[in-house]
């Protein structure tokens, strides 16, 4: 886990940095959306398509960390980790249509 970063889901855990962080709503249901995102692509495609999306974007932004906001699910999970019933209402494959 890079130094900017405080929690990271390999499915189907969650691994926290600190361990007061389990604790935050917003941080877990964040993460909760990644676990379903690697269900529905049967995880090892979500960590395919996270790893390309991120490079083309960190080629198109020449920033790591733009790039990195910029992947269609990492801009899910932060457009909806303020509700914690996201889960029960998201449509599958959902992350798509935050690709921009």
């Amino acid at each position: 886990m890079g130094k900017n970063f405080i929690a990271v889901t390999i499915w189907p855990v969650i691994v926290v940095k600190k361990a007061e962080y389990k604790d935050d709503i917003l941080l877990i249901t964040h993460e909760k959306i990644h676990l379903r995102q690697q269900l529905e692509l049967l995880v090892v495609f979500f960590y395919i398509l996270y790893a390309v999306e991120f490079l083309f974007r960190w080629i198109n932004y020449k920033n790591a960390m733009k790039a990195y906001e910029n992947i269609s699910f990492e801009v899910e999970a932060y457009s909806n980790e303020k509700d914690e019933d996201y889960l029960k209402h998201r449509k599958t494959f959902s992350f798509i249509k935050y690709y921009r």
